[in-house]
């Protein structure tokens, strides 16, 4: 039996400590906004936090997030949360969609730790996120802009 945290809320199932957070999350906690993709953390489709740090949640077996809080696009509430998501919404970053939550996901744990990055910044924290419809250009000034929004900057 394992006692996990997810989006604040505590829950106790049992399961193979060995089974990939992700499969966990989308299948036992029906919580689909983590996308399955590569299932190599090549990719970042998959990205979660456990304690605040992102995480490839294909890779991670649910026994190291017990006891951790566990966050997933579905509970992202912070400031910079939510400054992302509207920035995205602002700039209209979503083409496809499909890897825009673990985008967001790194995005944001970025802006946890720097809310004035700069574009080398930007390049290395979302360098292991791909987005197939290549709105690269878009993510970035997303970023800007929700740090921007963080700092007490206007837009």
């Amino acid at each position: 039996m394992l006692n996990l945290t997810i989006n604040g809320k505590p829950r106790k199932l049992d399961l193979d400590p060995q089974m990939p957070l992700l499969w966990v999350l989308r299948d036992h906690a029906g919580l689909t906004g983590t996308k399955y993709s590569c299932g190599m953390a090549q990719c970042g489709s998959c990205t979660v936090f456990l304690d605040g740090d992102p995480v490839r949640a294909c890779v991670t077996p649910v026994s190291v997030a017990a006891g951790k809080e566990i966050t997933t696009i579905e509970g992202l509430e912070t400031p910079a949360g939510k400054a992302v998501q509207d920035a995205w919404k602002e700039l209209e970053v979503v083409q496809c969609g499909y890897c825009q939550s673990g985008q967001i996901m790194s995005a944001t744990a970025l802006l946890n730790r720097n809310s004035k990055p700069d574009d080398a910044d930007i390049d290395a924290a979302m360098q292991g996120n791909l987005c197939r419809c290549a709105t690269y250009a878009r993510i970035r000034e997303a970023i800007k802009l929700a740090g921007k929004k963080l700092s007490g900057g206007k837009a």
